[in-house]
């Protein structure tokens, strides 16, 4: 992550002050996940496909839990042992800004939902239009509805989507997002946007367009209320129900 000669602003809600991230920082960190995620999603799927008969969906969780969300979770723990912050849980949560969700808080959740959900139905029909219905998500996570024995599908989906959420949010909003704050300030959300897009490539142009919103709105929402809980909601809000509307064939 890039330094600055400048003194970084002290944050209030954490002591003492922390490391600067700039754009070239958030784009090695991003880019290096990025790179796991397409390693994962071009080699290891694949590989894993020619000498087992699972499914591709279940290959994307152990692939992804594997060699994405755990040295996620990880370097987190590295960058945090090197700033001293790992302390006990309670220095560790005011470090990455894990709080009780306020009434405010719960306002920026619900209209975060809202407007996502909207502006990504509007996306949704434009990649129609231009992409078809067959492409919108990449091979490995088109799967038959769940139906009488295919139930395992939500019991292995369950903890990869809670190791999802949780390493995701963790370390872009918890640990990146404050640092990013130091060196941008106000463009701090976007700029945790550009990288958490940038994330995605390996997920194709499709679903590019129909992250927009999310990769916009949740940062936002995070930097405002300055609680990644925010982000937890949100995120788990829109992943939760969206697979498993495909889980049932509902879409």
């Amino acid at each position: 992550m890039d330094n600055s000669t400048s003194t970084p602003p002290v944050d209030p809600d954490t002591p003492g002050t922390k490391p600067a991230t700039g754009w070239i920082g958030t784009a090695v960190v991003f880019g290096i996940f990025g790179s796991l995620l397409w390693l994962a999603t071009r080699w290891v799927i694949p590989s894993l496909a020619t000498t087992t008969s699972a499914e591709p969906i279940l290959l994307w969780f152990v692939a992804a839990s594997v060699c994405v969300f755990a040295p996620l979770l990880l370097a987190s723990w590295a960058v945090l042992r090197r700033e001293r912050r790992i302390c006990g849980i309670t220095t560790l949560s005011v470090r990455l800004r894990f709080r009780h969700l306020s009434r405010t808080d719960w306002f920026w959740c619900v209209g975060g939902l809202l407007l996502i959900w909207f502006t990504t139905a509007g996306t949704l029909v434009i990649v129609q239009t231009f992409f078809g219905t067959s492409i919108l998500y990449p091979s490995f996570m088109q799967f038959e509805p769940v139906a009488g024995d295919r139930i395992w599908i939500l019991v292995a989906w369950i903890p990869f989507f809670v190791l999802n959420i949780l390493s995701e949010e963790a370390v872009w909003r918890g640990v990146l997002l404050p640092r990013q704050e130091a060196r941008l300030g106000h463009l701090a959300w976007l700029a945790n946007g550009a990288g958490w897009l940038l994330f995605h490539l390996p997920f194709g142009a499709p679903m590019l367009l129909m992250l927009v919103p999310t990769v916009l709105v949740l940062p936002y929402a995070v930097q405002q209320t300055r609680n990644s809980s925010v982000g937890v909601v949100i995120h788990a809000g829109l992943n939760g129900p969206g697979f498993l509307a495909v889980a049932f064939g509902l879409i």
